[in-house]
């Protein structure tokens, strides 16, 4: 059970490393070029949360295997170990469902005014980092 939630983990670290090369961008959104650098964001936020459909299902799918894994472990040998590691990809996998896709799709359809896209990019790179600190504390409790 270790190496499919470990493998897990590194698959979700992995989605989240390639947001982040994009979600970086919106650090500088208000320089010369922020607008190319926003549509720079939309447009893969359009290709992975709109366009990309069965393949974005895969994520979603890892996230649950990933979050059962956890439980099981949990079940299986409960302590504060595991009970953190259920914490550490519930948490992020939750903020994903909730908020993070939602704003995604909302970004990558760009229907909304720019200071609002602009909002929704900074939004969207910051839960990443805080799920990538989650999933990455997760995988070191999964290794250690």
């Amino acid at each position: 059970m270790t190496a499919l939630v470990t493998a897990g983990g590194g698959f979700l670290l992995a989605v989240l490393w390639f947001d982040l090369m994009f979600d970086v961008q919106a650090r500088r959104l208000d320089d010369a070029d922020g607008d190319d650098r926003l549509a720079s964001i939309a447009d893969y936020y359009r290709r992975v949360t709109i366009e990309a459909y069965p393949a974005n299902r895969l994520v979603a799918a890892v996230m649950l295997v990933t979050i059962a894994g956890t439980v099981l472990q949990l079940w299986r040998t409960p302590s504060l170990r595991t009970f953190m590691a259920v914490v550490l990809v519930v948490v992020p996998v939750t903020l994903a469902g909730r908020r993070v896709v939602p704003n995604a799709m909302r970004l990558g359809a760009r229907r909304d005014p720019l200071a609002t896209q602009r909002a929704l990019a900074r939004t969207i790179w910051r839960d990443h980092i805080a799920c990538f600190a989650a999933i990455g504390a997760f995988l070191v409790l999964q290794l250690w």
